[in-house]
């Protein structure tokens, strides 16, 4: 009964342990947030560019949901400025959204709108509930 009783409690203890680590911050935490990175990009958009960065951007988004870690990538403008973008991209993790830099289609909607955008602001962001309904 003893040696029972011991090893439940080592047993305990050792899934106590185990709890307390993964609830421990580690330097990716953040980023891997939910099982996802998510990429948030801010973009000024010259305004005689408007129109033809839409386009470029639209295409970008298209083919990047197309790619094997890329779960969302949303393309939105703010209401009261039609030249702030805002793209919300979800990915499986960081290395999913560094391979989309890599991809063709990338770097051709890069070298595209590189004089369009006048201004930009890019940053990980933490993803704490996901919620949404079917359509």
């Amino acid at each position: 009964m003893k040696k029972r009783t011991v090893m439940s409690i080592s047993a305990l203890a050792l899934l106590a342990g185990v709890a307390i680590f993964s609830l421990m911050p580690n330097r990716d935490a953040a980023a891997q947030s939910a099982g996802a990175y998510i990429n948030l990009v801010e973009l000024d958009i010259d305004p005689g560019e408007t129109a033809k960065y839409m386009e470029l951007i639209k295409e970008n988004g298209a083919a990047s949901v197309k790619e094997p870690g890329c779960r969302v990538f949303n393309i939105s403008v703010l209401a009261s400025n039609p030249n702030h973008v805002v793209l919300y991209e979800v990915y499986d993790n960081e290395a999913a959204l560094a391979a989309h830099r890599t991809t063709d289609h990338f770097k051709k909607y890069q070298a595209a709108v590189a004089k369009m955008v006048v201004g930009r602001n890019v940053r990980a962001v933490t993803g704490i509930a996901f919620n949404s309904k079917a359509h």
